[in-house]
């Protein structure tokens, strides 16, 4: 008798390896293909988890939060810069206005100098003309006192005569002063 473990095959053996083959093949993809949907799948699944976790929400929305804050705190520096870009202009003008009353004041200044300079001049003037007047003045006095004395010796010896001739002096006394005053 023949041993059992040998079977007689009725088919050539590349077929049964091309038959083989192709079941192997169709295993080795189903594994392949089951193996790549685990291997995607699971961590698919542990990042779905994760996204939808407490944290994770909480975490987006402090990032959406930050979002808004960041939008609201680049109006208020765009506004900001909008302020300091109009309070600049507004320097710029009032330095422009400074310069120019500046230089107004300094001419004023030195027109008033100017003026001031005349008036003194104009003092000195007056002041030289009102010691000359004054000295004229006492000058008149004296010649007045001194005719006066004359006056009084001539008076005791005719009064008739005396007080026409005191009076002449003292018209051309009284004449010079207006003379010298005009």
């Amino acid at each position: 008798m023949a041993p059992i473990l040998y079977d007689y095959c009725r088919m050539p053996m590349g077929d049964i390896w091309k038959e083989d083959g192709d079941k192997r093949c169709k295993l080795v993809v189903g594994i392949l293909g089951l193996l790549v949907i685990v291997l995607l799948g699971v961590p698919l699944i542990f990042f779905i988890i994760k996204a939808n976790s407490e944290a994770c929400q909480d975490g987006l929305r402090a990032v959406m939060e930050c979002r808004n804050v960041t939008y609201l705190l680049q109006q208020e520096l765009a506004e900001a810069q909008r302020g300091f870009r109009d309070a600049e202009e507004q320097a710029v003008t009032c330095n422009q206005t400074v310069v120019a009353l500046m230089a107004s004041l300094d001419a004023e200044k030195a027109q008033g100098r100017k003026k001031v300079e005349e008036l003194e001049g104009e003092i000195t003037t007056l002041n030289h003309k009102l010691q000359d007047a004054s000295a004229e003045v006492e000058r008149l006095r004296r010649e007045n006192h001194v005719l006066n004395a004359r006056i009084a010796d001539t008076d005791s010896a005719s009064s008739q005569d005396s007080s026409c001739a005191a009076e002449p002096p003292l018209l051309i006394l009284l004449l010079g002063l207006s003379a010298l005053l005009l």
